[in-house]
């Protein structure tokens, strides 16, 4: 028995206007998904537990079995692992995203772009080169990461703060959050280091003359020490690989134990290397039981929020991701359980994170007992399990069933 988990990255949505009362997921054309909604298992699973924020890092631990309030320290650490930073004692990883924001001229910030205007790889490690070189210190190190993603290690005796996402502030007023790094050393060094480094380097001065977005500030988040979580190997006595662009999901794949392989060309956007992962997932269930595929750009479009890359996004999962697993999956002799899924909702109107229960397809090749015989969309699926009295599932019960109902029981 093989395993397979399809994680469209923030596809869910609610209803908008322009699409006559559809959501982006009802509206793309999605004929792969909707034909394993139909045939599949219709499940809500609550991917965020009550008290937690609704973000990828915990939203994906829940996918895999994870029990968040047992093992979730933050989402830095997690993407330390991923870039092969030890966290040690005394020591505290954060998030540092490269950001555009607006300084006006009474000393008040806008977050403009909690991407930078998705910077390149290149020219984003260029810059936080730059930083670590000027602002690094014993106390601070930097680690360059994708796109604008990046890593600030802290050691010692860290500032009470509290730090809040990038993303949840598109187009607001940031001042009062960002004086919360200026209240103490090091981190106050640290940001206005930063902020000169930025102004004048060579990388944002090419982008304001190309009219692109300058990464003029960094902004840090997601603060964590190193967590301590049991591999699936050791849970179930599954082998496999997680597939993502992101330096978050690769770093959960390695503390479960997974294989995470490097795909050429694959970003986290609307560019990303489609065909590139469907191969490297393909690969991995040649050697193991299990893969996990995960896509950002549906995550990427909401947070930007706009509708016709959400809708390209969701269109592009279908038909360049799922459809062409399904086919490959279904050439093969092996049966297979398949999970459709998101990690959480993105919606366009709020340009972050709901921590809804989210909509699912299982889907077994032999067969399942009770078909949902409806589309994949929100609401399609909420009906479809609303006549099961079943209240929604949390995400460890959910992944001990998801691998449990196979032909081989494990752990």
């Amino acid at each position: 028995m093989k395993y397979v988990m399809l994680v469209g990255d923030g596809m869910g949505d609610v209803p908008i206007p322009e699409l006559s009362g559809q959501t982006p997921l009802a509206a793309a054309p999605t004929p792969a998904m909707d034909d394993l909604a139909r045939r599949g298992e219709p499940l809500l699973v609550r991917t965020v537990p009550d008290g937690f924020p609704p973000g990828s890092d915990v939203a994906n631990l829940s996918l895999l079995g994870y029990d968040p309030r047992s093992c979730y320290t933050g989402r830095a650490p997690l993407e330390a692992a991923s870039m092969g930073v030890e966290i040690g004692p005394g020591e505290l990883a954060f998030r540092c995203n490269l950001v555009t924001v607006d300084y006006h001229e009474d000393g008040s910030l806008t977050m403009l772009d909690y991407s930078a205007g998705h910077i390149t790889t290149d020219e984003s490690r260029r810059l936080i080169r730059a930083i670590r070189e000027e602002c690094g210190s014993e106390a601070i190190r930097l680690y360059p990461g994708i796109s604008y993603r990046h890593l600030m290690v802290l050691r010692g005796d860290a500032p009470r703060i509290s730090t809040v996402p990038p993303h949840d502030h598109m187009d607001r007023d940031v001042t009062p959050l960002y004086a919360r790094y200026l209240e103490a050393d090091p981190l106050r060094s640290l940001m206005n280091c930063s902020r000169r480094v930025l102004a004048g380097h060579p990388v944002n001065r090419e982008r304001i003359r190309r009219g692109l977005r300058p990464a003029n500030a960094i902004w840090l988040w997601g603060e964590g020490g190193s967590p301590a979580m049991e591999t699936l190997a050791e849970r179930f006595g599954l082998s496999g690989s997680l597939v993502s662009a992101v330096d978050l999901l690769k770093g959960i794949g390695i503390l479960s134990g997974l294989d995470v392989p490097d795909v050429e060309g694959a970003t986290g956007y609307l560019d990303t290397n489609y065909e590139g992962k469907v191969q490297a997932a393909l690969a991995a269930l040649d050697r193991g039981d299990f893969v996990l595929v995960h896509v950002e750009a549906p995550d990427e479009a909401g947070h930007q929020g706009v509708l016709a890359d959400k809708l390209r996004a969701i269109g592009d999962f279908d038909a360049r991701v799922v459809a062409p697993m399904v086919r490959a999956l279904e050439a093969r002799t092996e049966p297979f359980r398949l999970v459709l899924t998101m990690d959480h909702y993105t919606p366009l109107s709020r340009r972050t994170h709901e921590n809804w229960p989210v909509p699912m397809v299982l889907y077994d090749s032999r067969g399942v007992e009770k078909p949902g015989g409806r589309p994949y969309s929100e609401a399609d699926v909420r009906t479809a399990v609303a006549g099961s009295g079943l209240e929604p599932a949390s995400g460890p019960d959910f992944f001990r069933r998801f691998i449990e109902g196979g032909e081989e029981v494990h752990g």
